[in-house]
Protein backbone atom coordinates (compact mmCIF):
# COMPACT_ATOMS: atom_id res chain seq x y z
CA UNK A 1 0.00 0.00 0.00
CA UNK A 2 1.56 3.28 -1.17
CA UNK A 3 1.44 6.05 1.21
CA UNK A 4 2.33 8.92 -1.24
CA UNK A 5 4.17 10.30 1.74
CA UNK A 6 5.45 13.75 0.07
CA UNK A 7 2.17 14.51 -1.18
CA UNK A 8 0.40 14.11 2.29
CA UNK A 9 2.92 16.05 3.49
CA UNK A 10 3.04 19.32 0.76
CA UNK A 11 -1.08 19.24 1.33
CA UNK A 12 -0.83 19.30 4.65
CA UNK A 13 1.76 22.04 4.36
CA UNK A 14 -0.92 23.79 1.81
CA UNK A 15 -3.93 23.45 3.68
CA UNK A 16 -2.75 24.89 7.19
CA UNK A 17 -2.92 28.50 5.23
CA UNK A 18 -6.34 27.29 4.89
CA UNK A 19 -7.73 27.08 8.46
CA UNK A 20 -11.39 26.17 9.91
CA UNK A 21 -12.03 29.86 9.63
CA UNK A 22 -11.99 29.57 6.30
CA UNK A 23 -14.32 27.01 5.63
CA UNK A 24 -16.65 28.04 8.14
CA UNK A 25 -16.89 31.69 6.54
CA UNK A 26 -17.59 29.74 3.17
CA UNK A 27 -19.84 27.25 4.53
CA UNK A 28 -22.09 30.32 6.12
CA UNK A 29 -21.86 32.14 2.92
CA UNK A 30 -22.30 29.38 0.92
CA UNK A 31 -19.42 30.73 -1.04
CA UNK A 32 -16.91 28.70 -3.27
CA UNK A 33 -13.17 28.28 -2.49
CA UNK A 34 -11.41 30.39 -5.19
CA UNK A 35 -8.39 31.25 -3.06
CA UNK A 36 -7.75 27.63 -1.91
CA UNK A 37 -8.56 25.90 -5.46
CA UNK A 38 -5.88 28.58 -6.83
CA UNK A 39 -3.35 27.30 -4.78
CA UNK A 40 -4.07 23.80 -5.42
CA UNK A 41 -3.94 24.17 -8.96
CA UNK A 42 -0.57 26.47 -8.90
CA UNK A 43 1.27 24.22 -6.77
CA UNK A 44 0.04 21.24 -9.76
CA UNK A 45 -2.39 18.84 -7.23
CA UNK A 46 -5.47 19.33 -9.34
CA UNK A 47 -3.47 18.17 -12.36
CA UNK A 48 -2.13 15.32 -10.72
CA UNK A 49 -4.04 12.40 -12.67
CA UNK A 50 -2.75 14.36 -16.21
CA UNK A 51 0.03 12.82 -18.11
CA UNK A 52 2.99 14.83 -18.47
CA UNK A 53 2.97 15.84 -21.56
CA UNK A 54 0.00 18.09 -21.22
CA UNK A 55 1.11 19.40 -18.19
CA UNK A 56 0.53 17.14 -15.32
CA UNK A 57 1.94 15.22 -13.44
CA UNK A 58 0.92 11.71 -14.65
CA UNK A 59 0.08 10.00 -11.43
CA UNK A 60 -2.62 7.19 -10.77
CA UNK A 61 -5.59 7.00 -8.87
CA UNK A 62 -3.63 6.37 -5.59
CA UNK A 63 -1.88 9.46 -4.97
CA UNK A 64 -4.75 11.67 -6.36
CA UNK A 65 -7.02 9.78 -3.41
CA UNK A 66 -4.14 11.31 -1.20
CA UNK A 67 -4.43 14.55 -2.02
CA UNK A 68 -7.98 14.85 -1.58
CA UNK A 69 -7.90 12.58 2.17
CA UNK A 70 -5.15 15.00 3.37
CA UNK A 71 -7.77 17.97 1.93
CA UNK A 72 -9.87 16.35 4.39
CA UNK A 73 -8.06 15.37 7.36
CA UNK A 74 -7.30 18.99 7.55
CA UNK A 75 -10.19 20.21 8.14
CA UNK A 76 -10.90 21.30 4.58
CA UNK A 77 -13.84 20.23 2.22
CA UNK A 78 -12.31 18.74 -0.94
CA UNK A 79 -16.18 18.71 -2.77
CA UNK A 80 -15.09 21.81 -4.21
CA UNK A 81 -12.75 20.24 -6.55
CA UNK A 82 -12.51 16.41 -6.75
CA UNK A 83 -14.92 15.80 -9.95
CA UNK A 84 -11.70 17.30 -11.78
CA UNK A 85 -10.14 14.31 -11.00
CA UNK A 86 -12.66 11.76 -11.48
CA UNK A 87 -13.93 13.29 -14.73
CA UNK A 88 -10.46 13.61 -15.97
CA UNK A 89 -10.46 9.26 -16.87
CA UNK A 90 -13.18 9.66 -19.55
CA UNK A 91 -11.29 12.32 -21.18
CA UNK A 92 -8.69 10.59 -20.90
CA UNK A 93 -9.27 7.03 -21.68
CA UNK A 94 -11.82 7.27 -24.31
CA UNK A 95 -11.08 11.44 -25.88
CA UNK A 96 -9.65 11.95 -29.44
CA UNK A 97 -6.12 13.37 -29.57
CA UNK A 98 -7.48 16.57 -30.79
CA UNK A 99 -9.63 17.13 -27.59
CA UNK A 100 -6.50 16.42 -25.26
CA UNK A 101 -4.05 18.76 -27.02
CA UNK A 102 -7.30 21.10 -26.42
CA UNK A 103 -8.16 20.72 -23.43
CA UNK A 104 -5.68 18.98 -20.87
CA UNK A 105 -2.91 21.39 -20.75
CA UNK A 106 -5.11 25.01 -19.96
CA UNK A 107 -7.10 22.16 -17.49
CA UNK A 108 -3.41 21.08 -15.95
CA UNK A 109 -2.04 25.21 -15.81
CA UNK A 110 -5.43 26.56 -14.48
CA UNK A 111 -7.05 28.37 -17.37
CA UNK A 112 -10.49 25.95 -17.80
CA UNK A 113 -12.04 24.41 -15.17
CA UNK A 114 -13.08 20.29 -15.53
CA UNK A 115 -15.35 20.80 -12.11
CA UNK A 116 -18.97 18.90 -13.24
CA UNK A 117 -20.35 16.02 -14.06
CA UNK A 118 -23.73 15.94 -16.04
CA UNK A 119 -25.51 12.75 -15.24
CA UNK A 120 -28.33 12.53 -12.79
CA UNK A 121 -32.25 13.50 -13.83
CA UNK A 122 -35.15 14.22 -12.07
CA UNK A 123 -36.83 10.91 -13.22
CA UNK A 124 -34.09 8.41 -13.30
CA UNK A 125 -32.24 9.09 -10.32
CA UNK A 126 -29.70 6.26 -9.90
CA UNK A 127 -31.39 4.48 -12.97
CA UNK A 128 -29.00 6.35 -15.21
CA UNK A 129 -29.79 3.79 -18.85
CA UNK A 130 -33.40 5.61 -17.97
CA UNK A 131 -32.04 9.01 -18.56
CA UNK A 132 -34.29 11.90 -20.99
CA UNK A 133 -31.72 14.09 -21.95
CA UNK A 134 -31.51 13.72 -25.40
CA UNK A 135 -28.68 14.84 -28.07
CA UNK A 136 -29.95 15.04 -31.67
CA UNK A 137 -27.38 15.04 -34.15
CA UNK A 138 -28.54 18.19 -36.91
CA UNK A 139 -25.20 18.47 -39.54
CA UNK A 140 -22.03 19.53 -37.41
CA UNK A 141 -23.65 19.57 -34.54
CA UNK A 142 -25.98 18.24 -32.06
CA UNK A 143 -29.30 19.77 -30.11
CA UNK A 144 -29.65 19.38 -26.54
CA UNK A 145 -33.09 19.01 -24.80
CA UNK A 146 -33.69 17.68 -20.96
CA UNK A 147 -33.06 18.78 -17.23
CA UNK A 148 -29.97 17.58 -14.96
CA UNK A 149 -30.18 17.82 -11.38
CA UNK A 150 -28.15 17.87 -8.54
CA UNK A 151 -24.96 18.82 -10.54
CA UNK A 152 -22.42 20.37 -8.40
CA UNK A 153 -20.12 23.18 -9.20
CA UNK A 154 -21.89 24.08 -12.66
CA UNK A 155 -21.78 27.59 -11.42
CA UNK A 156 -17.67 27.49 -10.89
CA UNK A 157 -16.46 24.87 -13.82
CA UNK A 158 -15.73 26.35 -17.47
CA UNK A 159 -16.25 22.50 -18.99
CA UNK A 160 -19.38 20.02 -18.20
CA UNK A 161 -18.78 16.35 -19.24
CA UNK A 162 -22.52 15.26 -20.17
CA UNK A 163 -24.30 12.05 -20.52
CA UNK A 164 -27.68 12.20 -22.95
CA UNK A 165 -29.22 9.98 -25.18
CA UNK A 166 -28.62 10.06 -28.97
CA UNK A 167 -31.01 7.14 -29.45
CA UNK A 168 -33.70 6.45 -27.82
CA UNK A 169 -33.87 3.75 -25.10
CA UNK A 170 -36.83 1.49 -26.87
CA UNK A 171 -34.83 1.84 -29.92
CA UNK A 172 -31.43 0.90 -28.44
CA UNK A 173 -30.09 -2.63 -28.36
CA UNK A 174 -29.66 -2.66 -25.33
CA UNK A 175 -30.52 0.02 -22.75
CA UNK A 176 -27.04 0.80 -21.92
CA UNK A 177 -26.74 1.46 -25.42
CA UNK A 178 -27.36 5.01 -27.08
CA UNK A 179 -26.09 6.88 -24.06
CA UNK A 180 -23.34 9.22 -25.88
CA UNK A 181 -20.75 11.26 -23.40
CA UNK A 182 -19.70 15.13 -24.56
CA UNK A 183 -17.51 17.61 -23.30
CA UNK A 184 -19.50 20.95 -23.24
CA UNK A 185 -18.31 24.28 -22.92
CA UNK A 186 -20.05 26.09 -19.92
CA UNK A 187 -18.79 29.48 -21.21
CA UNK A 188 -20.83 29.36 -24.49
CA UNK A 189 -23.73 27.52 -23.58
CA UNK A 190 -25.14 29.13 -20.53
CA UNK A 191 -27.40 31.61 -21.84
CA UNK A 192 -27.63 30.00 -25.47
CA UNK A 193 -29.92 27.24 -24.11
CA UNK A 194 -28.27 25.94 -21.20
CA UNK A 195 -29.58 27.60 -17.76
CA UNK A 196 -28.62 27.17 -14.21
CA UNK A 197 -30.43 26.96 -11.19
CA UNK A 198 -28.40 26.83 -7.27
CA UNK A 199 -29.99 24.46 -5.13
CA UNK A 200 -29.49 25.01 -1.31
CA UNK A 201 -28.76 22.05 0.48
CA UNK A 202 -27.71 21.14 4.03
CA UNK A 203 -23.78 21.21 3.11
CA UNK A 204 -21.88 23.98 1.26
CA UNK A 205 -21.51 21.38 -1.71
CA UNK A 206 -22.43 24.07 -4.79
CA UNK A 207 -24.99 21.97 -6.32
CA UNK A 208 -27.55 22.97 -8.87
CA UNK A 209 -30.28 21.86 -11.66
CA UNK A 210 -29.96 22.12 -15.27
CA UNK A 211 -32.04 23.08 -17.92
CA UNK A 212 -31.28 22.45 -21.49
CA UNK A 213 -33.71 23.74 -24.31
CA UNK A 214 -32.33 23.66 -27.96
CA UNK A 215 -28.67 23.92 -26.70
CA UNK A 216 -26.12 23.78 -30.12
CA UNK A 217 -23.43 22.24 -29.55
CA UNK A 218 -20.13 21.30 -31.82
CA UNK A 219 -20.13 17.59 -33.23
CA UNK A 220 -16.49 17.37 -32.28
CA UNK A 221 -17.93 17.58 -28.91
CA UNK A 222 -18.66 14.05 -28.57
CA UNK A 223 -16.28 11.77 -26.84
CA UNK A 224 -15.30 8.81 -28.63
CA UNK A 225 -17.69 6.87 -30.25
CA UNK A 226 -21.88 7.73 -30.50
CA UNK A 227 -23.72 5.44 -28.61
CA UNK A 228 -21.04 4.17 -26.30
CA UNK A 229 -20.91 6.83 -23.57
CA UNK A 230 -22.52 4.80 -20.95
CA UNK A 231 -19.40 2.32 -20.64
CA UNK A 232 -17.39 5.65 -20.57
CA UNK A 233 -18.73 6.50 -17.78
CA UNK A 234 -18.17 3.84 -15.98
CA UNK A 235 -14.70 4.46 -15.80
CA UNK A 236 -15.70 8.19 -14.18
CA UNK A 237 -18.17 6.58 -12.03
CA UNK A 238 -15.66 4.02 -10.29
CA UNK A 239 -13.12 6.93 -10.06
CA UNK A 240 -15.53 9.05 -8.52
CA UNK A 241 -16.15 6.17 -6.07
CA UNK A 242 -12.82 5.38 -5.26
CA UNK A 243 -11.82 9.08 -4.68
CA UNK A 244 -14.65 9.81 -2.24
CA UNK A 245 -13.98 6.81 0.04
CA UNK A 246 -10.24 8.34 0.29
CA UNK A 247 -12.22 11.65 1.14
CA UNK A 248 -14.12 9.67 3.85
CA UNK A 249 -10.94 7.84 5.26
CA UNK A 250 -10.01 11.57 5.74
CA UNK A 251 -12.87 12.81 7.69
CA UNK A 252 -12.53 9.94 9.74
CA UNK A 253 -9.53 10.55 10.23
CA UNK A 254 -10.06 14.19 11.28
CA UNK A 255 -13.25 13.23 13.68
CA UNK A 256 -10.65 10.27 15.45
CA UNK A 257 -7.77 12.72 16.04
CA UNK A 258 -9.86 15.65 17.19
CA UNK A 259 -11.90 12.90 19.29
CA UNK A 260 -8.51 11.34 20.81
CA UNK A 261 -7.15 14.87 21.63
CA UNK A 262 -9.98 15.93 23.29
CA UNK A 263 -10.37 13.04 25.19
CA UNK A 264 -7.06 13.02 26.56
CA UNK A 265 -7.29 17.24 27.60
CA UNK A 266 -11.02 17.41 28.67
CA UNK A 267 -10.80 16.65 32.51
CA UNK A 268 -14.19 16.04 34.35
CA UNK A 269 -13.87 14.75 38.03
CA UNK A 270 -10.43 15.21 38.35
CA UNK A 271 -9.65 12.80 35.48
CA UNK A 272 -9.53 12.81 31.76
CA UNK A 273 -13.14 11.52 30.23
CA UNK A 274 -10.58 9.33 27.59
CA UNK A 275 -9.88 7.34 30.33
CA UNK A 276 -13.48 6.16 30.43
CA UNK A 277 -13.89 3.00 28.50
CA UNK A 278 -17.24 4.77 27.42
CA UNK A 279 -15.52 7.20 26.24
CA UNK A 280 -12.16 5.53 25.07
CA UNK A 281 -13.76 1.97 23.29
CA UNK A 282 -16.20 3.89 20.67
CA UNK A 283 -13.11 6.10 19.48
CA UNK A 284 -10.67 2.71 19.38
CA UNK A 285 -13.85 1.07 17.40
CA UNK A 286 -13.92 3.99 15.04
CA UNK A 287 -9.96 3.99 14.03
CA UNK A 288 -9.98 -0.27 14.03
CA UNK A 289 -12.84 0.06 11.39
CA UNK A 290 -11.42 2.70 9.76
CA UNK A 291 -7.88 0.77 9.15
CA UNK A 292 -9.73 -1.83 7.26
CA UNK A 293 -11.86 0.15 5.51
CA UNK A 294 -8.37 2.24 4.23
CA UNK A 295 -7.42 -1.54 3.02
CA UNK A 296 -9.93 -1.94 0.39
CA UNK A 297 -10.32 1.69 -0.44
CA UNK A 298 -6.12 1.55 -1.37
CA UNK A 299 -7.24 -2.06 -2.75
CA UNK A 300 -9.55 -0.31 -5.11
CA UNK A 301 -7.27 2.42 -5.93
CA UNK A 302 -4.52 -0.15 -7.20
CA UNK A 303 -6.94 -1.88 -9.27
CA UNK A 304 -7.88 0.92 -11.43
CA UNK A 305 -4.38 1.88 -11.62
CA UNK A 306 -3.78 -1.12 -12.85
CA UNK A 307 -6.22 -1.14 -15.68
CA UNK A 308 -8.81 -3.98 -14.04
CA UNK A 309 -11.91 -4.62 -13.08
CA UNK A 310 -12.58 -2.78 -10.03
CA UNK A 311 -16.53 -2.23 -10.12
CA UNK A 312 -17.17 -4.66 -6.46
CA UNK A 313 -13.76 -2.97 -4.66
CA UNK A 314 -15.07 0.47 -6.04
CA UNK A 315 -18.53 -0.36 -4.34
CA UNK A 316 -17.06 -1.45 -1.46
CA UNK A 317 -14.25 0.85 -0.57
CA UNK A 318 -17.14 3.59 -0.98
CA UNK A 319 -19.53 1.77 1.17
CA UNK A 320 -17.16 1.14 3.84
CA UNK A 321 -15.33 4.49 3.80
CA UNK A 322 -18.37 6.47 4.29
CA UNK A 323 -19.88 4.23 7.51
CA UNK A 324 -16.58 4.49 9.07
CA UNK A 325 -17.01 8.29 8.13
CA UNK A 326 -20.17 8.99 9.77
CA UNK A 327 -19.10 6.98 12.81
CA UNK A 328 -16.39 8.53 13.70
CA UNK A 329 -18.05 11.97 13.19
CA UNK A 330 -20.90 10.82 16.09
CA UNK A 331 -18.28 9.68 17.83
CA UNK A 332 -16.17 12.64 17.92
CA UNK A 333 -19.32 14.57 18.27
CA UNK A 334 -20.44 12.71 21.65
CA UNK A 335 -16.97 13.34 22.57
CA UNK A 336 -17.34 16.52 22.64
CA UNK A 337 -20.74 16.91 23.87
CA UNK A 338 -22.34 20.08 23.73
CA UNK A 339 -19.59 22.10 21.72
CA UNK A 340 -19.07 19.39 19.47
CA UNK A 341 -22.33 21.62 18.31
CA UNK A 342 -20.44 25.05 18.62
CA UNK A 343 -19.20 25.85 14.85
CA UNK A 344 -15.71 26.83 15.89
CA UNK A 345 -14.89 22.99 16.37
CA UNK A 346 -15.72 22.26 12.63
CA UNK A 347 -17.31 19.41 14.04
CA UNK A 348 -21.01 20.00 12.84
CA UNK A 349 -19.43 21.23 9.70
CA UNK A 350 -17.63 18.42 8.57
CA UNK A 351 -20.46 15.71 9.90
CA UNK A 352 -23.17 17.51 7.63
CA UNK A 353 -20.45 17.06 4.79
CA UNK A 354 -19.54 13.76 4.93
CA UNK A 355 -23.16 12.74 5.80
CA UNK A 356 -24.02 13.18 1.74
CA UNK A 357 -21.71 9.86 1.36
CA UNK A 358 -24.85 7.65 2.75
CA UNK A 359 -26.58 8.89 0.18
CA UNK A 360 -24.19 10.12 -3.27
CA UNK A 361 -22.85 9.61 -5.37
CA UNK A 362 -24.47 6.22 -4.80
CA UNK A 363 -27.02 5.04 -1.68
CA UNK A 364 -25.58 2.42 0.80
CA UNK A 365 -28.27 0.34 -0.33
CA UNK A 366 -27.42 0.11 -4.23
CA UNK A 367 -24.62 -0.59 -3.43
CA UNK A 368 -25.62 -3.84 -1.20
CA UNK A 369 -28.07 -4.59 -3.80
CA UNK A 370 -24.84 -4.54 -6.62
CA UNK A 371 -22.88 -7.00 -4.29
CA UNK A 372 -25.79 -9.08 -3.91
CA UNK A 373 -26.51 -9.41 -7.15
CA UNK A 374 -23.35 -9.81 -9.45
CA UNK A 375 -20.42 -10.60 -6.57
CA UNK A 376 -22.49 -12.99 -4.46
CA UNK A 377 -24.62 -14.46 -7.83
CA UNK A 378 -28.22 -13.82 -5.50
CA UNK A 379 -31.53 -12.61 -7.67
CA UNK A 380 -31.71 -9.01 -8.43
CA UNK A 381 -33.61 -7.30 -5.42
CA UNK A 382 -35.28 -4.86 -7.48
Amino acid sequence: MENHQDIRDGISALCADFPGKYWRELDANQGYPDRFVAALTESGYLAALIPEEFGGSGLGLGAAGAILEEISRSGGHPGACHAQMYTMGTLLRYGSDAQKQHYLPQIAEGSLRLQAFGVTEPAAGTDTTSIRTFAKRDGDRYIVNGQKVWISRAEHSDLLLLLARTTPKEEASHKTEGLSAFLVDLREAVGNGLSIQPIETMMNHHTTELFFDDLEIPADALIGEEGKGFRYILDGMNAERILIAFECIGDAKFFIERATDYACDRNVFQRPIGQNQGVQFPIARAYADMRAAELMVHEAADLFDAGSHCGAEANMAKLLAADVSWQAGDVCLQTHGGYGFAREYDIERKLRETRLYQVAPISTNLILSYLGEHVLGMPRSF
